[in-house]
């Protein structure tokens, strides 16, 4: 269980394991109060001090006490690494750890991963571990009950992290294994066995009447698809359910297996009949019968047998059985096995008789009968029924029929053998023959006592034919398996009695029939019965003297291997071996017994003579003959199987003595045959599992020979899979036994024979396992994992003597360094050396293994969970550490010889510091200042480095390795331990300028990289900026440059960023137009030509939308670097609006959180670990004013020129400074400007682009006026151009809206609050300096007098329809004038009289122009009034503003616009 602690010092202790109060969480705790310790569920602590309820723990922190329950453990290791161990079953511990760390995965699923399914499979699987747990830890489970409980909990935990890509767990008897307590090769079996399918079990069900009696056979032969399993890998235990559907059928049948399995000394008498068919005949109805079978067992008395039918496992023992009946069929097939247990004394002289009943549909309890079959059970010959089909004749009767008297029909034929007994059958008996029917039935007997074969029966009755022994004992080969199996005590009985009786004459007999049997019992069918024929051996068994023939037989048969042709009696002795000694050993025992050890002298010479006839027929070259080698290898297959039994007899070391003389008999050559060598592995393999190789005398006695021929075979590249297999038992016992006693003597052994050939056969299988060519013994692949484990176990159980007796062997330093090479190749696994010196190759390969020891998958904490990283870490450490201090360690060792590791070593090296662990990377880094300075020395550069460097940097991060933090590698100024930073070390040099102007551009190189692989990751281009120049202009690669480009050409192309920019095409023609025009080329000068056109028509044609342009600021040490803390201006899509440019910026960053106000964040939200998103909209500021100014551009132009080669964007926030007004707000309401200024122009290749600058304003109520008024007059003026010109056609809503919108404003809010606000007297008297921005808003104004022209051309197009809005907007415009009049009046004289020197000229409305005759004819002539423009003259004591000349001047004015 994880353990809540941090130790502010080491404890010591003297005592490493201890008994302890474990103290667990039983509820979680939020920590919310003061010193608060935050508590999760079964979760360890531990207790500093306990006060008044509550508890302090390690971490310094305060929790309730009734939250936590003490529960015993062992504490190992005690101090700041100490291991917390509970005092309860294992598999319950595994299981909590385990809840713990599903917990946190199992929400991913639904939340990260979108799984949703594995989600509710998941917590299925946690709620019955939690139920399973809760029975482990109740204390009331029987043995069994515990055993299962666990089996169903180590399934689900391997299913579960299994579908969650966590480790699967190795196990023995459901509890894991320590890897330190068993040998690197068991545990590699442990993990391959992991991934074996299991047995499944499926259930079938069939729907079809017809098809009951057959559905085994289809299962097992898979004659239909209907009962085809899941998958091939399905076990032998089927369970198969029959449903009917007719009311007449029996809804389950119970199938009975017949099985002959049976223990000596049982006594059985079953038989197992099967109903198979009937075949009946209509008897005269319209529609097929509905037929019942009824079966009894009748003695000879004509008395029915009381419980003698079973019908299955569970059922109750009956009288009589009924068979279940299929509708309208007159051809039933039944298919069901009826168990008969009818005991022995009532067998002879019974019978079984079958009744035939029709069932009525109409009327369901009536039956009638309507005939009948028979069968005795033992025949007139003293033999039982045989084991067959037998079909039976069916006799017809009736209801009234009687059966009292049944030898009125046992004198009957029963069947078509029975009837050629007897072929005078009268014909006017009760019972009559149907000939056209039948009825079929399959018998198969189960029995100790009755037999159907009649050698069988003469050979237990031998003594009744005396002279016909030697016949009866040859013909026992011919009796059937099935029928010895059963009578096999008596059979065996029957034969030593035999032997006893007549040595000589009948002893090699009785040894053949003695082998015959032993082989039978090696056939699959009957393998379960050597159970029978051990316990027979050691209870019953009672041979005195038979070892004495035994053994001479043996011999006779081994000393004739090298003479005969056909050995096939001799193999079959051979592979009846095992047996055969059973039977010596057992009998020589019994002799012992009987005489106080006698003749034991005796017993041993013929032991020893019988074993050099073992190595004889070993010993003999078999090449050029092949019935000798099947004789050798029925011999080495059986060998081992011996050792059991002569351990009965003999010592250890007598036993490994015979042993190791009979295998060093084999010959030592590799060359005797591939099948030969098979079998001799194969007989070492099986010797070293045997229990004799467990035990350390013996096995110093046989690791000689077995290494010895297991060095030939690995020295040859031969059966390279079984050798693995022999060495992975050996290393296994080795461990095994290295717990217990000491193993330094044999470890020696195999460091000797193996280290070296163990290397070599490792870099042979590697080479060739590329190769697609297998030869069976040459290439191997798929065994090296098993060489690996082999040579891991081998180096883990090696201790330093074993490596420094090692090192003492090599008799050169050459020798030394070609084996350091080779294992240092073997490690590397396939990677290719780099060129060196060969010299230098034993060192590259040590800091190439290094390098891929860190590097290692396995040991990248960081993607491992939180428990398993724990474990890991208090049990190892972090091995990548220690590896990188030996790794510095070895280069500082290399003295001036570093410069042969430069530049070569700079990618591996490297990819260290890519490992996401600071330390390593703060060891690594001032290698690379070393290869710098021995560079800078030897060259007066470092250019090598910087060039290796750069290019391995850019392969490494685009392989996607690296992390947020490696951009700063190279640039910190303070590291972990005694390593000094890079660039502290390189100020201190002569060459620290171009050193540190390198560092620099490697740290923007890593930046540049790093966001690249973000862009990529995140499968966009929004961000993607110009900066590719970098490759280019600062590190000088350009390769590295265009390769990025094309990169980022791609990457728009899959974003399908395409633009309808025509006005950047149109120069682009051009400038290929001059080029064609110079080279003559007049059709590429057309095509590029027409293709210009085409871009003005675009122009001219195409609706294009004004975009929306979005500024967003990024906050937060959670976005990536490249966004961290900076803001961006993005152009928005087509029709997207603020509010969907959020959603979307809030998709693409889930976990980000929208900031509600525009202001500048403060330092709280730039430095905390989250992400903030600041998103509102800007208005851009055109560059090229004088297009948009042209009054006659089309607006499809000026459109373009609006919203492209913007650099510039606006952000306008109100706010009110001073005392607001409530019945004005426009007098204090200012004006908060932001102006943005970016990188590059939008659009440019991306959407977005980076900030530059901000400068920020502040606008006067009255400058806000002025801009406010100035862009509506604009606004106007280029609807009415657009109008007049007839640029826009047909429908005038924007028009008639922004004459609406003026108009209303002027009359109901707007203008009229600016002319309160701003022409009043006190204004203008308090703030004397805003005179000319006051006659600037006041000619503002007056420009609104093309609304008239407005009116007048909104008049000419508008739709008879729209004629009440006219008129509405021509009455609001009489209103607007005359406010505008009054104003204008005082505004006059308030400025006259507060600017006594002004010029008269002040103000262009006291010019006085002649109106253009067309205006007045073109306004509207409701506008005129009664005396027509007379309405505009003088009207009081001052001159209104709208006189004719005034009129006149703006609409030149408006025209030269």
């Amino acid at each position: 269980m994880l353990r809540k602690k941090i130790h502010a010092q080491i404890q010591p202790s003297c005592v490493s394991l201890s008994f302890f109060p474990h103290p667990s969480v039983i509820c979680s705790f939020r920590g919310a109060v003061p010193q608060g310790l935050v508590l999760e569920l079964g979760e360890t602590v531990q207790i500093l001090e306990k006060c008044e309820g509550k508890c302090f723990s390690l971490l310094q922190g305060i929790f309730p006490a009734n939250y936590i329950h003490l529960k015993k453990a062992i504490v190992s290791n005690r101090g700041q690494y100490e291991t917390v161990v509970p005092l309860e079953d294992s598999v319950v511990t595994e299981v909590t750890a385990t809840l713990q760390e599903w917990a946190v995965l199992w929400k991913q699923l639904y939340v990260v991963r979108h799984k949703v399914d594995l989600f509710y499979k998941l917590r299925h699987v946690m709620n019955e571990l939690i139920d399973l747990r809760r029975q482990l830890l109740s204390g009331h489970l029987t043995q069994d009950q515990v055993r299962e409980v666990k089996r169903h909990l180590t399934v689900r935990l391997d299913w579960g992290n299994e579908h969650l890509g966590l480790d699967l767990v190795p196990r023995k008897d459901f509890e894991v294994v320590d890897s330190d307590q068993i040998s690197v090769s068991d545990l590699y079996k442990m993990v391959r066995n992991l991934w074996e399918i299991p047995l499944m079990l499926f259930c079938c069900r069939c729907n079809n009447e017809n098809e009951w009696c057959q559905i085994h056979e289809n299962i097992i032969r898979k004659s239909s698809t209907k009962y085809t399993a899941p998958s091939s890998n399905y076990g032998k235990c089927l369970r198969v359910c029959f449903s009917g559907e007719k009311s007449s059928v029996s809804p389950v049948v119970n199938v009975a297996m017949c099985l002959l399995s049976f223990s000596a000394g049982d006594i059985r008498n079953d038989l197992y009949l099967t109903l198979e068919k009937g075949d009946f005949e209509r008897g005269g109805k319209s529609v097929q019968k509905n037929i019942e079978v009824t079966m009894y067992v009748l003695y000879a008395d004509g008395e029915i047998l009381k419980d003698c039918i079973s019908l299955g496992s569970g059922e109750p023992s009956r009288s009589a059985y009924h068979s279940f009946v299929l509708y309208h069929n007159n051809s039933p097939r039944w298919g069901e096995i009826i168990k008969l247990p009818i005991p022995i004394d009532r067998f002879r002289g019974s019978h079984l008789r079958f009744e035939f009943r029709h069932c009525s549909t109409k009327d369901k309890g009536e039956k009638k009968l309507f005939g009948f079959a028979f069968t005795p059970l033992m025949r007139d010959d003293g033999t039982t029924l045989s084991d067959d089909i037998h079909e039976l004749y069916v006799y017809k009767c009736d209801e009234n029929s009687t059966f009292n008297n049944h030898a009125l029909y046992l004198g009957l034929p029963c069947c078509k053998e029975d009837y050629n007994g007897c072929p005078n059958i009268p014909s006017s008996l009760i019972f009559q023959r149907s000939t056209k029917e039948s009825f079929s039935v399959s018998t198969q007997l189960s029995s100790t006592k009755l037999t159907q074969n009649v050698d069988l029966l003469a050979l237990l009755k031998w003594k009744a034919y005396p002279d016909r022994v030697m016949d009866i004992l040859g013909r026992l080969r011919h009796v059937s398996g099935e029928e010895i199996v059963k009578f096999l005590q008596d059979i065996l009985d029957t034969l030593f009695v035999v032997l006893d009786d007549n040595t000589e004459k009948y002893g090699l007999l009785v040894f053949q029939s003695l082998v015959f049997i032993i082989n039978l019992l090696r056939d699959s069918k009957y393998f379960h019965f050597r159970p029978v024929m051990d316990t027979y051996i050691q209870k019953h068994f009672a041979g005195a003297l038979a070892y004495k023939e035994l053994i001479r037989c043996l011999k006779w048969y081994m000393d004739r291997s090298a003479e005969l042709v056909r050995q096939d009696h001799i193999q079959e002795a051979m592979r009846a071996l095992e047996y055969l000694f059973k039977f010596i050993v057992q009998s020589r025992i019994l002799y012992s017994r009987a005489t106080c050890g006698m003749e034991e002298e005796q017993f041993r010479s013929s032991i020893q003579e019988l074993f050099q006839s073992i190595r004889f027929v070993l010993s003999l070259d078999s090449r050029s003959s092949e019935t000798l080698i099947f004789t050798q290898a029925a011999l080495l297959n059986s060998f081992p199987a011996i050792f059991d039994e002569l351990l009965q007899m003999f010592t250890v070391q007598e036993v490994a003595e015979f042993v190791r003389g009979t295998l060093g008999s084999m010959p030592s050559t590799v060359h005797i045959g591939q099948s030969m060598d098979v079998v001799k592995l194969q007989s070492i393999a099986r010797t070293v599992d045997s229990r004799l190789f467990s035990f350390s005398e013996s096995r110093r006695i046989l690791l000689p020979v077995v290494l010895h021929h297991i060095h030939l075979h690995l020295r040859q590249q031969k059966e390279l899979l079984i050798c693995s297999g022999i060495l992975s038992s050996i290393f296994s016992i080795i461990k095994t036994s290295s717990l217990e006693g000491d193993v330094v003597e044999e470890v020696e052994m195999m460091v000797e024979s193996l280290l070296d050939v163990l290397l070599q056969t490792l870099l042979t299988i590697m080479s060739k396992s590329q190769s697609q060519e297998a030869v069976r013994g040459q290439r191997c692949p798929q065994c090296t994992g098993e060489y690996v484990s082999c040579l891991l176990s081998l180096l883990r159980q090696m201790s330093d003597t074993h490596f420094q007796h090692l090192l003492d062997n090599f008799q050169s330093k050459d020798e030394l360094k070609e084996f350091l090479l080779k294992i240092f190749c073997v490690f590397r696994n396939l990677m290719k050396m780099s060129v060196f010196p060969r010299d230098w190759m034993v060192w590259n390969s040590y800091f190439s293994l290094a390098v891929l020891f860190i590097n290692q998958p396995s040991l990248q904490l960081e993607n491992a969970t939180p428990a398993k990283r724990k474990k890991i870490l208090d049990k190892y450490g972090d091995m990548r550490v220690m590896m990188a201090y030996e790794l510095f360690s070895m280069w500082q060792n290399l003295g001036e010889h570093k410069i042969h590791f430069i530049p070569g070593m700079i990618g591996p090296f490297l990819g260290v510091t890519l490992v996401p662990q600071p330390e390593v990377r703060n060891i690594m880094i001032p290698i690379f200042h070393d290869m710098m300075d021995w560079e800078q020395r030897k060259n007066g550069n470092f250019k090598q480095v910087e060039a290796e460097l750069i290019d391995k940097l850019d392969s490494l991060v685009s392989e996607g390795k690296g992390d947020e933090n490696y951009r700063e590698l190279f640039s910190l100024t303070q590291l972990f331990g005694p390593y000094p930073s890079l660039l502290e070390k390189i100020e201190q040099e002569t060459w620290r300028e171009t050193g540190i102007s390198f560092v620099t551009s490697v740290t923007r190189l890593m930046e540049r990289l790093l966001d690249y692989r973000y862009l990529t990751a995140a499968g966009g281009t929004k961000f993607m900026c110009t900066e590719s120049n970098f490759y280019k202009s600062e590190i000088n690669k350009e390769e590295m440059y265009i390769r990025y480009i094309h990169k980022l050409c791609d990457m728009h192309l899959q974003a399908e960023n395409y633009t309808g920019y025509w006005e950047f095409g149109i120069p682009l023609c051009r400038e290929l137009a001059m080029q064609y025009e110079n080279l003559y080329d007049y059709q590429s000068l057309s095509w590029i030509r027409k293709m210009e056109a085409t871009y003005y028509d675009n122009i001219m044609e195409q609706q294009r939308l004004e975009p929306e342009f979005f500024r967003v600021g990024f906050y937060g040490r959670k976005f990536p670097f490249f966004l961290r803390n900076k803001e961006y201006v993005c152009r928005g899509h087509d029709y997207e609006r603020l509010e969907a440019f959020q959603q979307r910026m809030l998709s693409e960053f889930p976990q980000a959180i929208a900031m509600q106000h525009p202001n500048h964040p403060d330092d709280s939200i730039l430095q905390c670990d989250a992400q903030y998103l600041q998103i509102y909209a800007v208005t851009p500021i055109p560059d090229n004013i004088d297009v948009l100014q042209m009054d006659r551009v089309p607006d499809r132009i000026k459109s373009f020129y609006r919203v492209n080669n913007i650099r510039k964007f606006r952000y306008d926030r109100p706010f009110h400074k001073g005392p607001k007004d409530k019945d004005n707000e426009f007098k204090s309401l200012w004006i908060e400007r932001t102006t943005l200024t970016l990188t590059h122009s939008l659009p440019g290749i991306s959407r977005w682009f980076e900030v530059e600058r901000r400068e920020l304003v502040e606008v006067s109520p009255l400058e806000n006026a002025i801009q406010v008024v100035e862009n509506k007059n604009q606004e106007l003026r280029t609807l009415i151009s657009q109008y007049q010109h007839k640029q826009m056609h047909g429908n005038i809503n924007l028009l008639s809206m922004c004459l609406n919108g003026v108009i209303d404003a002027a009359v109901n809010g707007g203008i009229a609050r600016y002319q309160e606000a701003f022409f009043d007297k006190d204004y203008i008297t308090k703030h004397p300096g805003d005179a000319e921005k006051i006659t600037q808003l006041k000619e503002l104004m007056q420009e609104q007098v093309l609304l008239f022209l407005g009116l007048a051309v909104h008049e000419k197009f508008v739709h008879p329809e729209m004629r009440p809005l006219h008129k509405k907007l021509i009455d609001q415009f009489q209103m607007m004038r005359s406010s505008l009049y009054h104003v204008s009046c005082s505004v006059t004289n308030v400025s006259v009289l507060s600017s006594p020197q002004a010029s008269p000229s002040t103000s262009s409305l006291s010019s006085t122009h002649s109106a253009p005759s067309q205006m007045i004819n073109s306004a509207p002539s409701s506008a005129r009034g009664k005396n027509g423009w007379t309405q505009m003259g003088v009207n009081g004591n001052c001159r209104h503003p709208f006189t004719l000349s005034a009129l006149s001047s703006y609409w030149v004015k408006f025209h030269l616009h």
